[in-house]
């Protein structure tokens, strides 16, 4: 009986903990505007692009949207390419890393019309053109995070690997993928 009193007690302190932690969560303001952040920060979303090869740049699946890599592509049309450690400095794969994101909230813009629909950043995987000897990765894929937490507030801090590549396609210094929880949108009927 002891134990079963000292498992309610651990049940119950476990159970207070959740909504301790659910309450933090409440905080963000849900009159939170990306795009409008956007603007203040003066960034102008570039058309997506249609994909390359044989796959989708995003697929969602219940309140997640899986989105494919994406690399530096500037509005020029040409991407940053180079090798970290040996061709680009730390800071120009942190630039590298932030047009990758501009990148990827143009697909999010694309794909939910809105992107207040954005409920969270999830998880990040950043994938960084480094020399054997460059182990700097999460400095540069900073860029990348450092955006979605500007563009997002709250909202926009995430989970995240930042590894090194021996190369990554046609060069490109970054590669990025994201997954993204989003709000459902109700429907009339």
């Amino acid at each position: 009986m002891k134990y079963f009193s000292y498992l309610i007690l651990v049940l119950c302190l476990v159970s207070c903990e959740q909504t301790k932690n659910n309450s933090n969560n409440s905080k963000i303001d849900p009159s939170y505007n990306p795009e409008a952040q956007l603007e203040k920060l003066g960034i102008q979303l570039p058309e997506v692009s249609p994909p390359v090869a044989n796959y989708v740049r995003a697929v969602k699946t219940g309140n997640l949207l899986f989105l494919s890599g994406s690399g530096p592509k500037k509005p020029d049309g040409d991407y940053i390419t180079g090798k970290l450690g040996e061709d680009l400095t730390i800071e120009q794969g942190y630039q590298a890393a932030r047009i990758t994101g501009i990148n990827h909230l143009a697909t999010l813009k694309a794909e939910l019309g809105d992107l207040k629909r954005v409920k969270r950043i999830v998880k990040v995987l950043g994938m960084v053109n480094s020399s054997p000897e460059f182990t700097d990765q999460p400095k540069v894929i900073n860029g990348f995070s450092d955006l979605m937490v500007e563009v997002f507030g709250e909202k926009g801090k995430h989970a995240r690997s930042a590894v090194g590549m021996a190369s990554l396609p046609i060069g490109i210094a970054v590669e990025i993928e994201l997954i993204v929880e989003v709000e459902e949108t109700s429907f009339a009927y």
